[in-house]
């Protein structure tokens, strides 16, 4: 009996674990497209920045810091909804799982690696927002 319970909740864990990953793959595709529209949306910004003398590394280090920002946000909600959802859960199996929920150090690292997937979801919009050149961003105004 308590083997087979062992192994329900492994594969209960693999299963979530693979829910998990999708999750962060459709995340991280969000928020690149919320990037890329957010540079759509500035490019008169962007050359205006440019005109009067931003650096390629302040408009891309603005872009990532946009994009670190959209991560901790989702981030936040991510560890709540989680830590609800657990203790939920915990509530209604009672004896069968063990521990004391979602613990503060999985809270900062869901937080942690929701930065830097924003990050690293952010890398490719914020570069092609830097390259923009003064000219072309302000040409259709």
């Amino acid at each position: 009996m308590a083997e087979s319970v062992t192994e329900m909740m492994s594969s209960m864990t693999l299963f979530l674990g693979a829910i998990a990953a999708v999750s962060l793959l459709v995340g991280a595709v969000g928020i690149a497209n919320t990037m890329f529209t957010s540079v759509l949306e500035k490019t008169k910004e962007i050359g205006t920045m440019k005109a009067i003398g931003a650096k390629n590394r302040d408009i891309l280090m603005i872009f990532l810091f946009n994009s670190a920002m959209v991560g901790l946000v989702g981030g936040i909600l991510g560890v709540t909804l989680g830590a609800f959802v657990s203790s939920g859960l915990q509530a209604m199996m009672g004896q069968m799982t063990s521990g004391s929920g979602v613990s503060l150090h999985l809270m900062v690292e869901g937080l942690v690696l929701a930065i830097v997937i924003g990050v690293i979801s952010g890398v490719v919009p914020a570069y092609r927002a830097s390259k923009l050149k003064p000219v072309d961003a302000l040409r259709y105004e």
